[in-house]
Formats: C-alpha cells, structure tokens, sequence
C-alpha cells in the first residue's frame, strides 16, 4: 500500500516537473476545469505552458498554465466557491430557525382567533343580550394582542384598559340597567369615562394585563431572538473576506490547475491553517452562540404559569366572564355611583326591539385545543432539540469545511501551497484571533467589525433572554432583523456580486401579517405577581 501511494506521488510530481519540458497538452485539462466551472473565458488560456513571471500569487520556478488575468479569475472563483460553501453549512441550520420563527408565529395567530372566539361564544351563552355588541370591543382586543405579540410599540396595559372602558356601558345598558331602548351616545360616554372610578370589574383588568405582559414579553422575545439567529446566519453567509485570505484562497484552491493538477487537494493540516486564518473572526461568535442556544433553553424554562403565553389568552374568556358576572352581582351598587356621576340614564327614543340572534347561537362552547394545551412547549421543546446540535457550529466550521468538503484523505498525496508532497510538515493553528499571531499561511490583523456588531448584538439578547437585563422602549433597536448602523449600512451587507435585494411589508390587516421586522417594544413593565381576589 505504502509503495503504491509512493507510486502515485512521483506521478504527480513528475506531472509537475512535465511543465518544464514542455508537454503542450497538460494545458487541455486546466482549459477543461476552467469552462467546466465557468471561472472566465478560454481565450485567457495560453495554448502551451509558458513563464509564470507576470503571476502575482501562484508564482512557481516551473512553466505554468496560468496568465495574469486567470490569477485573477482564480481568486474571484475561490471567493464564490468559500462563500458557497458557507452559505450550504449553514442552511439547514438557518431553515431550522426561519421554519420555526414561521411556526410560532402562525401558533400566535391560532391562539388568537381561539381565544377572540372562545370568549365571543362564552359572551353569547352567558350574557345573550349585549353579546352581539360586544363583538366589536373583544375583536379590538385581540388584534391589539397580535400585534403586541408580533412587535408592535402597544402598551398592554393601555389596550386592556380600553377593551375594558367599552365593555362596561354595554355590561351596565343590557344587565345592570337594562330599559326598552339603548342608552344615549353621550350618557353611554359618561359611563365609559366613570368606569376606573366605580371600577365594576374589580382587579379583572389589572389581572389581565399582568398575565399578557409576563406571557408576551416572553413570547415576543423569543421571536426577536430567532429573528436575530438568522441575522448572524446571514451576516458570517457574507462575511467579507480579506486581501490576506482571499490570497491564500486562491493559493490554496487553484495554484495546482496553474501546474496542471486540477484533481489535487490541500493536504490537511494546510486546510485548516488557511480556513482557521479567514473565518478567524467568525470563531469569536462561538462563545456567544452557545450562550444563545443555552439562553433560548433557559426562557423556554422559563414560559410557564403565568408567561405561558397559551395558557394565558385560552383563559381570558374565564377571566372576562367572571369580570361581567361580578359587575352584574353588583349592580345596585354601580348603578347608583353611574347615578351619581352622570344623573339619570338617558335613553334614545323607544322603537321596536327585535330580538337579533347571532349565528355564534349555535356554536358549541369548546374545551381549549383538546389535545394540545401544551402545543406551544412541545413546539418549543422540539426546536431547541434540533438547535442544541448546532450549540458548536461556528467553532468547529472551519474544521468541518477542510474535513467533509476540501482537505486530502490521510496517507494521501496532497498539495502544501508549493508542491504535491506526501504530508504536511508546518505548524497547524487553533481557532479564534489570538490563535492566528502564529499562522503561517494568513496574516489576521485584527477581528472583522462587522463580526464584532453582531456579536454585541448577541450579547445584548443573551442578557435579555437570561433576564438580566429589563429593557426601556426601544432599547432593542439595534437588535432588530435586518436594522442598520447610524450609517444606515446592514450587517453582513451583500457586495455587488451577491445580488441581494430586500423586500416591502404589507398593509396590516385584520388578519395580523408575520412581520421579520418586529420594533421591540420589551418596555412594558413586569408587574408584581399578587394573587388577586375578583370580588372586590
């Protein structure tokens, strides 16, 4: 065996070696691989090997079947295949995330239409006679959830109270005073503005908006989290590479074809020296990255009781049928403090009354999701499953890249930068920028900055997802998918081959659309968790 491999090396040296005698047809395999992968045009070619003294990169004491102009389609050609090679690693991991960013978000919406109906039909088999009224307030309510829930700068407090200040003067016109005729557009004014002064819902609203709060600003935050995975993904997809490795790149991948061996290798410990030097400044994000998978972990841990965002809007048909049944137990009492603040109820001219059923008449009251009540936790539970295997991906990609897809096999004859030779003989560095001080293929001056956005960004979601930090109204700016520096430049900006192009958002309708863009508005306060008695 050992013989043979011996064999095959001097084969390929003396293949080598050919280019100086002269051998005209070495050439017609380099002009095959260059039109194969449409590096550039074949007219760049030389027809028979000739001096390599205009090469600036590829330079070699022997004749070459390289011009100026290939060196340089070359190294354009090593760029776009690096790049490739990133963008393909990391693709299943980025369609994990964007799958499931997509997954939550529909989970978010199906909630949402449950609970708007769960608490319509709820209204409609216990307090019949404002229940069609009623609709329209308890729609307001849940789309000013979703779009709480998908980013928008809403105060939960706000939308609850506001829910609450329209419930009431139907709550006190149909069943705590109910007369012939409607009350009056300005007396029923009146009562709304007396609500959070005769407070006919007791500790309800305040109950309400605590429990959205606590569920929402975990919810809201996991998907700004996965928003800015995909973010990193996309940035290290285009990481710009340097003068230094785009030199060694090309050295490394297409130097060979100049001497004929387009079926040569870098030998392994070359491989990595060359890849551990360029995506030096992707290895800084491994810390952070794992801290990210772990921190995901822990909010997950975290979404239970009264942040179980699912356990908290299927309740909230339990919660406001019992609010309407205290304001209607005691009703002498608010009808007499409405009494006191806007007089005698004033009602619009009688007419006749029929009875309007809706068609939610018929619709069954439903148990919550039967089966799935833990639906959002095993969705949860599922991904950060499938995630905590890529917990290492950006420390070990250039190992993995030189392994699965560039390097030689063991015991095989390989190419050190200069020659085909049996192995390779210089020091092999580790990960990371300090590692590099010592690289003998790149020089690493120092990190790439936009690595070092991203992983201050990476930082900063740690802190919030870990609950270390509680941020103020628009503080996670910056963290957004796809936000810009002051400049206005995009992290992990595509250059002018990439062809990147970005995309408009839709007009917000009733159905809420799936933003990639959600405006962190973590600002809403995490009240304190005091159990609450309805009756007063």
């Amino acid at each position: 065996m050992g013989v043979l491999l011996w064999t095959n090396c001097v084969f390929l040296l003396a293949c080598c070696s050919g280019l100086g005698f002269g051998s005209p047809n070495i050439c017609d395999e380099v002009r095959k691989v260059f039109q194969l992968k449409q590096i550039g045009p074949n007219q760049l070619l030389p027809l028979s090997p000739r001096p390599g003294s205009d090469l600036q990169v590829c330079i070699s004491k022997n004749l070459t079947c390289c011009t100026k102009k290939m060196e340089e389609k070359y190294q354009v050609a090593a760029r776009r295949d690096i790049q490739n090679l990133l963008q393909t690693s990391s693709s299943s991991l980025k369609f994990l995330i964007s799958r499931n960013v997509a997954a939550f978000q529909e989970t978010f919406e199906s909630l949402i239409w449950q609970a708007e109906n769960h608490t319509n039909v709820v209204l409609q088999a216990s307090y019949r006679s404002m229940a069609d009224q009623a609709v329209g307030p308890v729609r307001e309510l849940f789309t000013d959830i979703s779009l709480f829930l998908l980013g928008s700068e809403l105060s939960v407090d706000d939308l609850v109270q506001r829910f609450f200040d329209a419930l009431f003067p139907l709550v006190y016109n149909h069943l705590i005073n109910p007369g012939l005729s409607d009350i009056s557009p300005s007396y029923a004014e009146c009562v709304r503005s007396s609500r959070r002064d005769v407070r006919p819902f007791a500790a309800a609203p305040g109950l309400l908006a605590d429990q959205i709060a606590r569920s929402g600003v975990s919810g809201k935050l996991l998907i700004q989290a996965l928003h800015l995975g995909i973010e990193v993904i996309n940035t290290t997809d285009h990481l710009q590479l340097s003068r230094e490795c785009r030199r060694a790149l090309l050295k490394m991948h297409y130097c060979p074809h100049c001497q004929g061996l387009t079926q040569s290798k870098p030998c392994m410990g070359y491989c990595l020296n060359v890849m551990r030097g360029c995506l030096a400044s992707m290895a800084e994000i491994d810390s952070h990255w794992r801290e990210f998978v772990h921190s995901l972990e822990g909010l997950s841990a975290r979404m239970q009781g009264p942040q179980d965002l699912e356990q908290v809007l299927l309740g909230v048909h339990t919660l406001l049928h019992d609010a309407v049944g205290h304001a209607q137990k005691n009703g002498p009492r608010l009808s007499a403090q409405v009494h006191k603040l806007c007089g005698t109820p004033s009602r619009r001219p009688a007419q006749s009354v029929s009875l309007q059923h809706s068609s939610r008449d018929s619709i069954p009251l439903k148990a919550a999701l039967s089966g799935s009540g833990d639906s959002l936790a095993v969705r949860r539970r599922d991904f950060l499953n499938s995630l905590r295997l890529y917990r290492t991906f950006y420390g070990g990609l250039a190992d993995q890249l030189c392994v699965s897809e560039l390097a030689s096999g063991d015991g095989q004859a390989c190419w050190n930068g200069t020659d085909i030779v049996k192995s390779y003989t210089l020091r092999v560095v580790g990960n990371g920028i300090k590692a590099q001080s010592a690289n003998p293929e790149v020089k690493v001056k120092v990190a790439d900055p936009v690595i070092n956005q991203i992983i201050d960004k990476l930082k900063h979601i740690n802190q919030l997802l870990q609950g270390k930090s509680i941020p103020k109204l628009g503080s996670l700016d910056q963290i957004e998918t796809g936000s810009g520096d002051a400049d206005g430049r995009y992290s992990g900006d595509c250059d002018d081959e990439d062809g990147c192009g970005g995309s408009g958002g839709d007009e917000v309708k009733r159905k809420v659309p799936r933003v990639s863009k959600c405006k962190s508005d973590l600002s809403v306060i995490l009240l304190k968790n005091k159990p609450v008695n309805l009756t007063t």
